[in-house]
């Protein structure tokens, strides 16, 4: 197990996500409630940025750029989403947020067709 430290528990405030770097890479925090949540940073769909695309409405995150949603903390897919979103295991000990991180968690992206999902919303 390695436990590494994100950030403060302070630095997050409820039903937001910030991103963080550790190490070599960046991971977002999430926090609903009480709990914290650690994931890679990118929406399993299309690569794009939670931190800036997401929005947290009760115990649902959805990235606003396709509409793919999930359980705030448990990961798993709701709504249009087609995959669940990959976690880190999280804890917040003496007011700061930990994750068991023992390497990078990565989505596979496959190659698109010819249409562009963005051509669907213009």
């Amino acid at each position: 197990m390695s436990w590494k430290r994100i950030c403060a528990s302070s630095d997050v405030p409820e039903n937001t996500v910030k991103k963080f770097t550790v190490g070599d890479f960046n991971v977002i925090v999430v926090k609903s409630g009480e709990e914290f949540r650690v994931y890679p940073p990118l929406c399993p769909h299309m690569e794009e940025s939670l931190d800036e695309t997401a929005i947290i409405e009760g115990q649902t995150i959805t990235c606003s750029k396709h509409l793919w949603g999930w359980d705030v903390l448990t990961g798993k897919m709701q709504g249009l989403a087609e995959r669940d979103l990959l976690s880190y295991e999280a804890k917040c000990e003496d007011g700061d947020v930990m994750a068991n991180i023992e390497a990078e968690l990565l989505y596979e992206y496959g190659e698109e067709d010819e249409s562009d999902d963005d051509d669907f919303f213009d």
